[in-house]
């Protein structure tokens, strides 16, 4: 039997640590890395995932996908036998003192939350877990569904009884793409569990790799909530600097310069606006769902993701408006679209808005290509994407460049270079604030940008 769920502080002392092992189930950006912080602290880690394919590059000593520092330690822990990765969910489950699970819970066409694969995972987890293990829940999931799916399939599946045989508890890790390693550290993590030994087991293991701390709260459902409300309140932020922004464009005002004026008042911070994606966009769909199913409605919320869904209509009217005056439509023209990740300056394809914006034009009669410094050709193709395999193949004879997604290494675009390859007259729209539009006309350029419309006839 594991005794994990009797281990007090000295057992987790790094001396006692390599004692213990830790299924991390769900090798994504937020699991790996997960998994390569508890290696660093001392434990035996076993990494699972369904896709073979990562498994298989976690077992050569490689990470399945660009992460800052990431590849560097999934080498070293392989390579030092202190991280291993299986596609056995049961097995792994039958070694493991500690099961995180992090499963995807993407949104159905009807934008209600798809609990699929968590319910599959503990499924799994439950047919191979053994008494006295401790089961953290890392997924984004609506409140209650820790309490309920969650344990209820565990129970199920297992034999055994959450909070008498096995521990349950559910954290939020707070992690961006790109710096994932360095926000799991750095920032304090929340945890809420279902009894008190839970709550202080998992607050020991998780101290184990987070040196920011560890925030108790007193029950799952204020975890469950953290997660939704932390992601929500950037979506309505978002929201704002949009309708800012766009209220600008009416005045002649640049809302760059704006922004940056406003906050210096310490106590104000204004976003810069933009096409919100990724789990942040998710979130609210899932809040929002929440206060539905308890006869609640949060319009502030509602009407927040109303306003960002409405901005790749926005880049496409701007689009439209800046090929008018290259006395050029939207039909048959071709349009570049810059940048494919769901946020700037981060790999990750998952949430993003990009194919949504090119099935946009394709549907005008717009001829698009894609390109973004973070995927190759292939890979971007593979998603679905309009790619071509050379920068000069991408950008030759194109009537629009539209940054869609405000990477800093679009700042280093040439545009001098650039509009010997565009059709001329051709135009920039800038939706990501990297472009300077004085930089971009003095090349030959049509600039729009949002918030920085009207005042550039």
């Amino acid at each position: 039997m594991s005794l994990i769920m009797t281990v007090g502080k000295e057992g987790l002392a790094p001396e006692k640590r390599g004692e213990y092992v830790i299924n991390v189930v769900g090798c994504g950006r937020t699991g790996l890395p997960l998994a390569c912080l508890f290696a660093d602290a001392g434990f035996r880690v076993m990494g699972v995932d369904a896709n073979q394919h990562v498994v298989n590059l976690i077992s050569r000593g490689k990470a399945p996908f660009v992460e800052t520092g990431l590849d560097a330690l999934v080498k070293k822990h392989v390579k030092d036998g202190s991280l291993t990765a299986t596609n056995d969910v049961r097995a792994a489950a039958s070694k493991s003192d500690v099961i995180l699970l992090i499963a995807p819970t993407p949104l159905d066409r009807k934008k209600k939350p798809n609990y699929t694969a968590v319910e599959r995972v503990c499924r799994e987890v439950g047919m191979g877990m053994r008494s006295g293990s401790l089961i953290i829940c890392g997924s984004t999931v609506g409140l209650g569904i820790t309490e309920t799916l969650v344990k209820e399939t565990l129970e199920n599946a297992s034999g055994l009884k959450a909070g008498a045989d096995f521990g349950l508890a559910y954290t939020p890790v707070r992690a961006n793409p790109g710096q994932v390693l360095q926000d799991i550290v750095s920032y304090p993590q929340v945890v809420g569990a279902i009894d008190e030994q839970s709550l202080k087991v998992a607050c020991l293991v998780l101290d184990t790799v987070a040196k920011g701390g560890v925030v108790e709260v007193r029950n799952v459902k204020t975890a469950e909530a953290v997660r939704l409300f932390e992601n929500v309140q950037y979506d309505v932020n978002m929201a704002l600097a949009n309708e800012f922004a766009l209220f600008c464009e009416k005045t002649g005002i640049d809302f760059r310069e704006a922004v940056k004026a406003v906050n210096t008042q310490p106590d104000c911070r204004l976003l810069f606006p933009g096409v919100v994606g990724g789990s942040r966009s998710k979130d609210s769909y899932v809040l929002v769902n929440e206060a539905e199913d308890v006869n609640a409605r949060l319009r502030m919320v509602e009407l927040a993701r109303k306003v960002n869904d409405e901005m790749l209509g926005y880049a496409l009217r701007l689009t439209r408006g800046a090929l008018r005056r290259c006395g050029k439509t939207l039909n048959r023209a071709v349009v570049v679209v810059f940048g494919v990740s769901c946020r700037s300056n981060a790999k990750v394809i998952q949430g993003s808005s990009a194919l949504e914006f090119v099935r946009m034009l394709r549907k005008r009669g717009v001829k698009v290509r894609v390109y973004d410094p973070y995927f190759s050709f292939r890979e971007m193709r593979g998603f679905g994407f309009p790619a071509e395999e050379t920068w000069t193949k991408t950008v030759e004879g194109a009537d629009c460049l539209i940054i869609l997604v405000g990477h800093e290494k679009f700042k280093r675009l040439n545009l001098k270079k650039m509009r010997f390859l565009v059709k001329k007259p051709a135009a920039i729209v800038d939706m990501g604030h990297v472009i300077d539009p004085e930089k971009a006309e003095k090349a030959g350029f049509v600039y729009r940008g949002l918030g920085r419309g009207l005042q550039r006839k």
